[in-house]
C-alpha cells in the first residue's frame, strides 16, 4: 500500500479542536469531560466495542510492519479504512483534501471511546508576514515572560498545516509551559525550494524580535518540528549561525527530512510502509524542489551540511519510516561536530506517530523525552 500523510479533511474538518487536542498526552490527571460534539460522535460509532480507552487493532500486522505495536497498528488500520490514493497518482491540490494520519487517530479514539482533557492553553492567530500565519498556544497557568518554541508542521512541504499538527504543537505547549508559535509557511508546487525554508528563518527572527508582545521571553526560545518541519527547525538554526542571529537554546527534531538520497536503507526497506513511503518522498521532494540540484542544497541535505556550533538537539525516529537512516545519521554527524545529541529510536511506530499520544503509548513516551529536554534547555 502506498500511503503518506495527508492534511486533514472530513473528520478532522468537522471535529471541534477539543477533539482534536486529545491527540496529545495531557499533563493534567483530572478525568476529562467529553464535549457535546464528543458526545455526539462517540454515540454515532456503532462499530466501538472495545473497553473504554482500549486501542485494539481488528487484523493481522501489515507484511511490512511486523513489528508494529498494537496500537500503532489499530491507528494504521483506521487510516487505511479511508481508502486514500498514493501520492504520485494525485495533484497538490488533490493531495490536500485526503485524510491524514491525525483523522486516523480521531477516528480510533472515537472507537475506543477516548474523550479529550481541556485545554490548559489558549490559541490566537497571528500573521507574521505577507502570506504566513501562525497560531499562537499561550499557557493558560505560570507566569509570563514564558519561554518560547517555535514550531514547523509536516507534510514534505507541500501539503498539510497547523491543523494537521494542532496535537503536536499543543502537547509541547502544554507540557513545557512555553508559548510555541506554529507556523504556517507556504509550500510548493505553488512556493518552490527555498521558499518554506527562507518562511522558517523569518518566523524564528519574528519570534525573537516580538517575544514580548506573546508573553514570551526572547532569551528562552528553541525550535522544533517534524518531519519537512523537523528539517526546518534544523536549517533555521544553520541560518542563524551564520547570519550571526541569536541561536536556539535547543532544537527538536522528530523524524527530520534530513537528506535527499532515496536510496538510504530505510528507503529500501520502506517502500510500502503507511503513512509514509520511499514513493511517497520522491513526490514531495519533486513538488518542492526546482531542480534535483536543490537535492544538495545543505538547508535540504542536512546530513552534508557543516553542523558545528549548532544547538543541543534531540532528536526523536520511528523504526517504520524512510527517514530513519538519515535521522541517525545526522545524529551521529551532529555528535561529531561537537552537539550535544540525544537521539531515541521508538520500535514498533510509523513516522507521524509523535502527536498520537492519546492513543500510542510510545508518542507519550516520546513526547516525554522531547519536554523533559526542551525544559532543560529553558529554564
Amino acid at each position: 500500500m502506498n500511503y503518506s500523510f495527508l492534511r486533514p479533511a472530513g473528520l478532522a474538518g468537522l471535529m471541534a479542536p477539543a477533539l482534536a487536542s486529545c491527540l496529545l498526552l495531557s499533563s493534567c490527571d483530572t478525568k476529562p469531560k467529553a464535549t457535546e460534539t464528543d458526545t455526539q460522535a462517540t454515540a454515532a460509532d456503532s462499530t466501538a466495542t472495545a473497553a473504554a480507552g482500549e486501542v485494539k487493532p481488528t487484523g493481522a500486522k501489515p507484511a511490512w510492519g511486523p513489528n508494529l505495536k498494537p496500537e500503532m497498528q489499530a491507528v494504521i488500520e483506521q487510516l487505511i479504512s479511508f481508502n486514500n490514493k498514493p501520492l504520485p497518482e494525485l495533484t497538490a491540490a488533490e493531495a490536500r483534501k485526503q485524510p491524514s494520519p491525525a483523522d486516523a487517530a480521531m477516528k480510533q479514539m472515537q472507537a475506543s471511546n477516548i474523550t479529550p482533557s481541556p485545554m490548559q492553553v489558549d490559541t490566537a492567530s497571528q500573521t507574521l508576514m505577507p502570506g504566513v500565519k501562525a497560531r499562537i498556544y499561550t499557557p493558560k497557568a505560570g507566569t509570563a515572560p514564558f519561554p518560547v518554541i517555535v514550531y514547523y508542521h509536516g507534510g514534505g512541504w507541500v501539503i498539510a498545516t497547523i491543523d494537521t499538527y494542532h496535537a503536536s504543537a499543543q502537547a509541547l505547549a502544554e507540557q513545557t509551559g512555553a508559548v510555541v508559535v506554529s507556523v504556517e509557511y507556504r509550500k510548493g508546487p505553488e512556493h518552490k525550494f527555498p521558499t518554506a525554508h527562507d518562511d522558517a528563518f523569518a518566523a524564528y527572527q519574528w519570534a525573537l524580535k516580538n517575544a514580548a508582545s506573546i508573553k514570551g521571553d526572547p532569551n528562552k526560545v528553541a525550535v522544533a518540528g517534524e518531519s519537512a518541519g523537523g528539517g526546518l527547525a534544523c536549517a533555521v538554526s544553520m541560518q542563524a549561525r551564520d547570519k550571526k542571529v541569536a541561536l536556539p537554546k535547543h532544537q527538536l527534531l522528530v523524524y527530520p527530512i534530513a537528506g535527499s538520497d532515496t536510496n538510504t536503507p530505510s528507503y529500501q526497506k520502506n517502500t510500502e510502509t503507511a503513512p509514509l513511503n520511499k514513493a511517497g518522498m520522491e513526490w514531495f521532494f519533486k513538488n518542492y524542489l526546482r531542480t534535483p540540484a536543490d537535492g544538495k542544497d545543505p538547508r535540504i541535505n542536512l546530513v552534508a551540511a557543516n553542523l558545528k556550533g549548532l544547538p543541543p538537539t534531540t532528536i526523536i525516529a520511528a523504526e517504520y519510516d524512510p527517514l530513519t537512516s538519515e535521522g541517525k545519521t545526522l545524529a551521529d554527524k551532529l555528535t561529531a561536530a561537537g552537539v550535544k545529541v540525544n537521539y531515541k529510536l521508538y520500535d514498533g511506530t510509523t513516522h507521524e506517530f509523535f502527536g498520537m499520544a492519546a492513543v500510542v503509548p510510545e508518542a507519550k513516551q516520546a513526547q516525554g523525552v522531547a519536554v523533559a529536554d526542551l525544559k532543560g534547555a529553558l529554564k
